[in-house]
């Protein structure tokens, strides 16, 4: 089995609306991160899903929420640090993806 996805959502929402939608973003259980940012965009969720099934209910689970106008989501390809710690990107390699036929 594979590890599980990790991805950022980026959200953009109405003026004076940040406070809200971040509170009802922070709601979800898959939600693992709710900030609110200074830029191009207001908000960044930070997430964990199974599958990418998963990924696209919870991307319209948040796009359906008031006020928030866009988004744009990234998906995480290797971790580094988490928590603090240094991961040993060493261990993961393709060839122990590869099932056999």
């Amino acid at each position: 089995m594979l590890a599980e996805i990790k991805a950022y959502i980026l959200c953009r929402v109405n003026s004076g609306a940040e406070k809200k939608v971040s509170e009802e973003i922070a709601k979800y259980s898959f939600v693992s991160e709710v900030n609110k940012i200074y830029g191009e965009y207001d908000i960044i969720v930070s997430i964990r899903v199974d599958d990418l099934q998963q990924l696209d209910f919870v991307i319209d689970k948040i796009r359906m929420i008031p006020n928030i106008t866009f988004t744009s989501t990234m998906i995480v390809g290797r971790e580094y640090k988490y928590n603090g710690k240094k991961l040993d990107t060493r261990k993961l390699s393709f060839s122990s993806l590869c099932l056999e036929p």
